[in-house]
């Protein structure tokens, strides 16, 4: 126990000392990812997950059979003993965020996210008008409040170009970028793509500058991405409109011996969080996202949940998604992303006053 202590120590420690270094990685008054998970069955879950309309069966673990419901019953309680996290307040968020566009650009996770905050916002205001769009793209609106939730699938950010030879992951290429910056507010993120291969990987080439090749280390593929997103970050986004956040690395949980359960091969027993610890190294896609924001003049705000989320063990669909198979990627709805809107909701509200 007291090597995983030491080595969560060491994993929000480099994380808080990189973003502390970094004049682009805007930051809270108060370090808001440091902390632990305290048992809370008075005010968690935030809401009814029955009762909500938007979540996927990816994510709906209570109408897929999960029956422990001890996992929605915690609460993130930063360490500073300055700082708290607000309780959630929908309709305050609504009148902040009133007439604005606010857009999850990723992968599935930030798919989560949506889901979550949707939920959130629909628990708070059940009975106002809110209508749903598909196309061009997923869109949630409380018509009331004139507030759009949209979501933007892109799983490297970057662009998979056709050409005569296949589909070709072009790491300079980013041309929803004209869209994005629309938006009143963006949380990016990217990473869970960037290690698959075969056909799932969506592209059978990838080009760096004027060379194409089958592949190539894929840290390095990434890295260049995030470059070409931050490249655009600073000379397209008029940060005094647009409000930037970039998501760090949400963990998975398939190895036991990442939580002193050796022989342990995906989450479906876990049902509590890890006891205040964490183990391992910190993952060098956190690095690089960290190193990269750092490079940014513009502001941007990292919401730095990888810490926090390693300690959820519990907080996965497992086996309880419609989908079918074992899911220790992606979190149950209601649960942890409530966290990251929760910071995403107190960042935004701080901001506009």
């Amino acid at each position: 126990m007291i090597r995983l202590a030491l080595v969560l120590a060491a994993l929000m420690a480099i994380g808080r000392g990189r973003a502390a270094a970094a004049n682009s990685i805007t930051q809270q008054r108060c370090d808001l990812y440091q902390g632990s998970w305290v048992p809370d069955s008075a005010d968690c879950p935030l809401y009814d997950s029955s009762a909500c309309p938007f979540i996927r069966k990816e994510f709906d673990c209570l109408k897929y059979g999960r029956l422990d419901h001890q996992y929605l019953q915690y609460r993130w309680q930063p360490s500073d003993a300055a700082c708290s996290l607000p309780r959630f307040n929908g309709l305050e968020f609504l009148m902040k965020m009133k007439g604005k566009k606010i857009m999850f650009v990723g992968d599935s996770l930030s798919m989560n996210q949506y889901d979550s905050l949707l939920c959130m916002l629909h628990a708070a205001a059940p009975n106002s008008n809110i209508t749903r769009d598909y196309q061009p793209l997923p869109t949630v609106t409380f018509q009331d409040y004139g507030v759009s939730i949209i979501l933007f699938t892109s799983h490297y950010l970057v662009d998979i170009q056709q050409d005569k030879i296949g589909p070709v992951l072009n790491l300079n290429s980013m041309s929803s970028g004209n869209l994005w910056k629309q938006m009143d507010v963006l949380i990016f993120n990217t990473w869970l793509w960037w290690y698959r291969t075969g056909p799932k990987q969506g592209w059978e080439y990838i080009q760096d500058g004027k060379t194409i090749s089958k592949d190539m280390n894929r840290m390095t593929a990434f890295t260049r991405a995030l470059q070409t997103w931050a490249k655009w970050v600073d000379s397209s986004v008029d940060t005094s409109k647009t409000t930037l956040f970039f998501q760090g690395v949400s963990p998975a949980h398939y190895d036991g011996a990442g939580w002193g359960e050796p022989g342990v091969r995906d989450c479906s027993r876990e049902t509590t969080p890890i006891a205040g610890a964490s183990r391992g190294v910190v993952p060098l896609a956190l690095q690089v996202q960290e190193d990269i924001l750092r490079s940014i003049r513009k502001p941007v705000h990292f919401l730095n949940i990888t810490a926090m989320s390693y300690m959820r063990k519990d907080g996965h669909p497992a086996s309880h998604n419609g989908l079918g198979g074992m899911d220790c990627t992606h979190w149950c709805v209601a649960g942890v992303p409530d966290t990251w809107n929760q910071i995403l909701s107190t960042t935004l509200l701080t901001q506009s006053g």
